[in-house]
C-alpha cells in the first residue's frame, strides 16, 4: 500500500489517462461506481509499479524514492487488483509486466477518446435465415470492429431482419417474403433514420442469403456513404485485417455471345457453367469473376472489396454495350457477405441491366431462382 504523498495534479492526471477504469489487464471495471448497490463513489487504489518504499513490493533502493509521485509508476486500480500485485501475487507481477498493462490501456483510452464527430456512423445489422439456422449478430462484436475509424452514432443498432421466421430459403415464398420485408424495414427504419439525421453514414454488418445481401446493396445504393463489412473465419471476426493484397480478380469473357447473360462469381467457391445452363439454358453468354483459388476466407482486406466495386462498375457497362439494353443480367454468386452486398451498391437502377438473382441450395440440388432487381 502507498503510504507517500501523491499530489491531487497526479492524481487528476492518472484518472484522465485511465478513464477512471482499472488498468489491470483484462478488468477495466469503473471505478466510479460500486457494482452491488450502483452507488457512484470512488472506489480507485493508486498503486505502484515500483513501490514507493525500498521493501515494499517491486522496491528499489534508489528508483522507489525518486518515482514515489512519478505518474509513469503509477496505475489506477480496483481493490482486489491493487492486493493481488501487492500481497497475493507480488512474484507473478513483475515490473515489466506492469508497465506493459500501463501502456496498453493509456493506448487503448487515448485512441478511443481521440474519435471526433465526424467519426460517426449509424450501425446497420442485417440477419436472415439461412439453412435451417437463424443469424444473431452481436452489437458489441460488431461495433469494437469500427473502431479507430468510425464509433456508434447511438447505443443500438438499426436492426433489419425477419424475427421468429417460419420459412427457409429452400422455399419459393420465403425469397417474396423476405425480399418484400427487407425493402420494408429499409424504407420505415433506415431511409427515415438517414433523413432526418444530419449523420448519413452507415456501417453495415449482414448475414443473409446472398440474393438478399445484393438487394440489401441496391437499396443502400451509393445514395448513402457506407462501410461494409467482412465476417472473418480465421480469426472469427468483424474486424478489417491489415491492408490485404494476395490476388487479382481476373474477368473470363464469354467465347460466344449469346442475347441472354449470366455472371459466374466464383470467389469463395468454383461453379461450373453447367451448373448454370442447367438452370437458364445452353444459349447463353456466361461472364466469369475468380480468383486463383476460391475459398470462403478469400476477402481480407478493404482494399480488395475496393478493387471488387471497380471491376463490378465496369464489368456491368460492358455487358450492356455488348448484349444491349434489353437484355437480363442472371446472376450466379458464390462470393462473400461483403462482395455481395457491393455488388448491389455498385449496380445503378437508371443505367444498368435488370439483374436476376438465383441462389445455390443443397436441399434442391443446384441454384435456384430467387426474384429480379430492375425492370
Amino acid at each position: 500500500m502507498s503510504v507517500s504523498y501523491i499530489p491531487e495534479s497526479v492524481k487528476m492526471r492518472l484518472w484522465g489517462k485511465a478513464a477512471g477504469r482499472c488498468q489491470y489487464e483484462g478488468c477495466n471495471k469503473p471505478l466510479w461506481l460500486d457494482s452491488l448497490t450502483q452507488c457512484e463513489f470512488n472506489t480507485a487504489y493508486i498503486a505502484h509499479i515500483i513501490a514507493d518504499k525500498p521493501r515494499g513490493p517491486r522496491g528499489h533502493e534508489t528508483l522507489s524514492e525518486q518515482l514515489a509521485s512519478d505518474i509513469t509508476n503509477l496505475m489506477l486500480m480496483c481493490d482486489d487488483h491493487h492486493r493481488l500485485i501487492d500481497k497475493q501475487d507480488v512474484d507473478g507481477h513483475p515490473v515489466e509486466r506492469l508497465c506493459k498493462m500501463k501502456k496498453k490501456h493509456e493506448e487503448r483510452i487515448e485512441l478511443v477518446t481521440s474519435i471526433t464527430e465526424n467519426m460517426k456512423s449509424h450501425v446497420l445489422l442485417y440477419g436472415g435465415n439461412i439453412g435451417e439456422h437463424t443469424t444473431p449478430l452481436n452489437w458489441k462484436d460488431t461495433t469494437f470492429a469500427m473502431l479507430p475509424n468510425r464509433y456508434p452514432d447511438e447505443n443500438h443498432a438499426i436492426e433489419l431482419s425477419l424475427k421468429n421466421s417460419s420459412f427457409y430459403d429452400n422455399q419459393a415464398v420465403y425469397w417474396t417474403i423476405e425480399s418484400e420485408q427487407l425493402k420494408n424495414q429499409f424504407r420505415d427504419k433506415v431511409k427515415g433514420k438517414l433523413e432526418s439525421s444530419e449523420n448519413k453514414h452507415l456501417s453495415v454488418f449482414a448475414l443473409a442469403p446472398q440474393p438478399l445481401l445484393i438487394l440489401l446493396g441496391t437499396l443502400i445504393s451509393d445514395l448513402y456513404p457506407a462501410e461494409v463489412y467482412q465476417l472473418g473465419r480465421e480469426p472469427q471476426t468483424w474486424k478489417w485485417r491489415d491492408e490485404y493484397d494476395g490476388f487479382e480478380y481476373e474477368v473470363i469473357e464469354p467465347i460466344e455471345i449469346h442475347k441472354k447473360v449470366a455472371i459466374n462469381l466464383s470467389l469463395s467457391a468454383t461453379i461450373d457453367n453447367s451448373r448454370i445452363t442447367n438452370v437458364i439454358g445452353g444459349d447463353t453468354s456466361i461472364w466469369t469473376i475468380t480468383i486463383p483459388s476460391p475459398n470462403p476466407d478469400f476477402l481480407k482486406g478493404k482494399n480488395q472489396l475496393r478493387q471488387f466495386r471497380v471491376l463490378m462498375r465496369g464489368l456491368f457497362n460492358k455487358i450492356k454495350l455488348i448484349h444491349g439494353e434489353d437484355s437480363v443480367i442472371h446472376i450466379f454468386p458464390a462470393t462473400s457477405v461483403s462482395t455481395a452486398v457491393e455488388l448491389g451498391r455498385v449496380w445503378m437502377s437508371k443505367a444498368d441491366l435488370p439483374l436476376s438473382l438465383y441462389d445455390e441450395n443443397k436441399k434442391i440440388g443446384g441454384f435456384q431462382y430467387a426474384f429480379s432487381i430492375g425492370k
